[in-house]
């Protein structure tokens, strides 16, 4: 059986380590994959292809929204050494600041800082980043996880300001909405998720005392929760999404009306 482990309502990694398709090699696997996703359902879809999943999920955002990216291993230092620290997965504003503060900005200064250095400042996070400034990633591909967050994005052909983005929010509060689940947990939070053009991830969320009983309500909270992230005039976004989280089994909710029940 293929390992597959969804990320989001339309991502997901695929474990080719064991060749099962006859082709060649995982980028064939990957340009065979969109073609049929192109053929089957007419839509463009991105792919990543990499030694592990911590750059897999770089590579497949790298050509968005209709792009193959691939990172072979001798390509890895390359592709890394200019990135900038916040393009890491973990490193959200406040690490990023403390980081600057430290003379880092790149993940080539980020490997000028030792082991002990990093766990001195950043504790057990301090780990992962000399793990991931290295492209070390020993995390495997695990299907059947148990759902901690759903969601679904897209980007933008063009960066748009924040006032032209509420059509994408209100057609991924739809999907997101309408998307089949397979197990009765519940999410209690919604989330929204705007990447600038210069690929800052700004993320919020809310929980309310209910989960949304309707696509309206969902879309409600998407929108109000973008007046939270209000950067100023002149920023520009490429990417926005639309999630649910913090996933509790029924008994422990209320007795309001059930998201995707």
């Amino acid at each position: 059986m293929d390992l597959i482990e969804p990320l989001s309502l339309d991502e997901a990694y695929l474990d080719v380590t064991e060749n099962r398709t006859g082709l060649p090699t995982a980028t064939l696997v990957a340009r065979t994959i969109r073609e049929h996703i192109r053929q089957e359902l007419n839509l463009t879809a991105s792919a990543g292809v990499a030694p592990n999943k911590f750059l897999a999920k770089l590579a497949s955002d790298w050509r968005k929204p209709d792009g193959l990216f691939v990172i072979q291993p001798e390509e890895v230092d390359v592709f890394l050494l200019s990135l900038p620290v916040g393009r890491l997965p973990g490193v959200g504003k406040v690490t990023e600041e403390k980081l600057a503060k430290l003379g880092v900005k790149t993940v080539a200064d980020l490997r000028k800082l030792d082991l002990p250095g990093l766990e001195q400042n950043f504790g057990r996070c301090g780990v992962r980043l000399n793990e991931l400034a290295r492209g070390v990633d020993e995390s495997e591909v695990v299907p059947d996880r148990p759902t901690q967050s759903i969601s679904v994005e897209d980007t933008f052909e063009q960066d748009v300001p924040l006032s032209e983005t509420e059509p994408m929010i209100r057609h991924l509060a739809e999907k997101l909405w309408s998307a089949p689940r397979k197990e009765s947990r519940i999410a209690r939070t919604v989330v929204l998720k705007l990447k600038t053009s210069q690929f800052k991830i700004l993320t919020r969320g809310h929980a309310p005392d209910s989960p949304p009983s309707s696509c309206e309500e969902l879309t409600d909270i998407a929108l109000k929760l973008r007046e939270r992230m209000d950067l100023g005039p002149q920023q520009r976004y490429r990417l926005v999404g639309v999630g649910l989280s913090n996933f509790r089994e029924r008994e422990e909710t209320t007795a309001q009306p059930a998201l995707f029940e």
